[in-house]
């Protein structure tokens, strides 16, 4: 697929076929893609973790009301002790950490796209609960829950929100 196709085509799915569990491969290439967005400093403090068994699918249920029944969902965060970091002209220590994240989260979606699975970017859950049932340490900031899978083509495909897009020149200002 082209990259401009995948622009156009990738979308947030609301529904998911829960038995259309994505191939090791499958998640290993969109984890690849990830790990080759880019990052402050290229430190890649971005981590992932990639949850799939029916008991902890039960605990991401637990933790947002958002998964939406995709068969796998990444915990996408970062490691504060990895990311670069920057006194911005002596105020407030700034981390990059989240930057990193989104950077590959955004890199795991395309990739996604490319490989004809849909995802959901969430951001409203409990990331106390989430850490807990994980047992992600406290340096890890956990910034998203992205649900993967293949999308249910009747209940599930883009919507009506999708396809609106604001022109150009009510988002650009060119100096």
């Amino acid at each position: 697929m082209e990259l401009q196709q995948a622009l156009e085509q990738r979308y947030s799915a609301r529904s998911f076929v829960a038995e259309a569990v994505p191939t090791v491969q499958q998640i290993t290439a969109i984890l690849e893609a990830g790990r080759l967005a880019p990052t402050a400093k290229n430190v890649q403090s971005q981590r992932v973790w990639v949850v799939t068994k029916p008991e902890d699918l039960e605990k991401i249920d637990a933790a947002t009301r958002c998964r939406y029944g995709a068969p796998a969902v990444l915990i996408v965060g970062s490691d504060e002790n990895v990311a670069a970091r920057h006194n911005l002209w002596g105020g407030t220590d700034w981390s990059f950490g989240k930057d990193d994240a989104t950077s590959a989260l955004v890199h795991m979606m395309l990739k996604a796209t490319d490989l004809g699975l849909a995802t959901c970017w969430l951001g409203a859950f409990d990331d106390t609960r989430v850490r807990a049932d994980f047992a992600i340490p406290e340096n890890v900031a956990i910034h998203a829950l992205l649900d993967l899978g293949t999308p249910d083509a009747e209940n599930g495909g883009p919507s009506p929100r999708h396809t609106s897009r604001v022109p150009l020149e009510e988002t650009v200002t060119w100096l």
